[in-house]
């Protein structure tokens, strides 16, 4: 029996050790690696997740519910880390106490510095000294974690809200072009094809280094950062297969930007795609919707340089780097039902985006804000095409405006 006391001394070591890596590799390490404990609870919470949601068919209770993944994932980590020290310092003390019980009343009191039991031996208690440090150490870092996740969450989450006024609610890739089309600003959304790069390569970095990041949800269940960054990313491979010598730049960037965070963060819930897809690949998301998308950009005023039966192999060939990771994430996230984002765990329609209504002033005629609309394009031409025909656009706007 004395054997016993002195093996559990060594698996004590080891989950001391275990829990320590999983510690630390949590809170302090930057990096995308797991250790096998830290996925482990992760895995184990997610199933219960899965299985409670699965018996919910409104979208909205199901997004509630699953709202509270997040925090129960942190506190079940602590609670894990602790549990799991407290057993390991329990089975180091065993060997020096009288019985198993009293090994364990001595490693609690040490953990949470309660000091109702002690041993009396020089070796146990300086096992007594690394719990008590332990227990400080592993609260105090995991309060300073959660300013850490909840910055990075407020980061993603700004822009997110700020794309619902171009992509709707929830986020379609078309619609950003459609509303952009319909107020003349398609050469306006370089700028947010910049802050979408960067805010890919943030997202990218936070959400693999602190995995518990992809199971916070957005404040609206009509959000996602998943359908923002696929309607994003959809808007700029449209705007590249159909206007491909004046789409803004920064489009190019961007798409690479984002496509390869697709594919670190499925990787991240072990959902691994392919890293160098072929454009010839197929896709889920057929011809026929983007031809009608194509369409609808088109009513709304976005003038194309390639006809859209041309253009889909394009597209497709941009879709092809994204379109499998996205959907692995939208599905695993049980995210809102966005149109082009993919089956869910729960089947049902997808949501199309609610679009303000187009009001126009009862003293305002439409035949003038179309007057202005054409002048502004025109302005936007001769600057386009050289200091000299500015000036000749500008005469001759300048004229309309005195004659009207």
């Amino acid at each position: 029996m004395a054997v016993i006391p002195w093996i559990a001394f060594v698996v004590g070591i080891v989950l001391v050790v275990l829990t320590w890596a999983s510690v630390l590799e949590t809170t302090v390490v930057p990096r995308g690696s797991r250790t096998s404990l830290t996925a482990l609870i992760l895995r184990v919470l997610r199933l219960p997740v899965r299985l409670v949601s699965s018996g919910v068919d409104d979208f909205e209770r199901r997004d509630r519910l699953r709202a509270y993944a997040s925090a129960a994932y942190l506190i079940s980590t602590l609670l894990a880390w602790l549990l799991l020290f407290l057993v390991g310092f329990a089975f180091m003390l065993w060997p020096y106490s009288t019985d198993v019980g009293e090994a364990f009343r001595i490693s609690g009191s040490s953990m949470f510095t309660l000091g109702i039991a002690a041993p009396h031996d020089s070796v146990p208690i300086a096992i007594v000294y690394v719990a008590a440090m332990t227990g400080l150490i592993v609260i105090t870092l995991q309060i300073a974690y959660l300013p850490v996740v909840y910055a990075a969450y407020n980061r993603r989450e700004t822009l997110v809200t700020m794309l619902e006024g171009l992509a709707g609610s929830p986020g379609w890739g078309p619609e950003i072009l459609v509303r952009s089309a319909v107020i003349d600003n398609l050469d306006g959304v370089g700028d947010m094809y910049d802050r979408w790069m960067e805010w890919a390569a943030d997202v990218s970095e936070s959400h693999t280094a602190y995995p518990v990041l992809l199971y916070f949800r957005s404040p609206s269940a009509q959000r996602s950062w998943v359908i923002s960054l696929l309607s994003i990313l959809d808007a700029g491979a449209m705007h590249l297969s159909l206007c491909p010598v004046s789409v803004p730049a920064p489009a190019r960037n961007m798409m690479r930007i984002g496509y390869l965070a697709f594919r670190q963060l499925a990787a991240a819930i072990d959902h691994p795609v392919a890293s160098d897809p072929s454009p010839d690949d197929d896709i889920h998301l057929t011809v026929d919707d983007f031809l009608q998308a194509a369409e609808r950009a088109r009513r709304a005023g976005m003038q194309f340089e390639r006809e859209p039966e041309a253009a889909w192999a394009h597209f497709k060939g941009w879709r092809v780097n994204y379109e499998a990771a996205a959907y692995a994430l939208a599905a695993e996230l049980d995210v809102v039902p966005a149109l082009w984002s993919g089956p869910r765990l729960r089947p049902g329609p997808p949501l199309s985006p609610v679009s303000p209504q187009d009001r126009l002033s009862v003293s305002v005629e439409g035949t003038e804000i179309r007057r202005v609309g054409d002048l502004r394009r025109q302005r936007r031409a001769a600057l386009q095409h050289g200091p000299g025909r500015h000036r000749d656009a500008a005469a001759d706007s300048a004229r309309e405006d005195d004659a009207g």
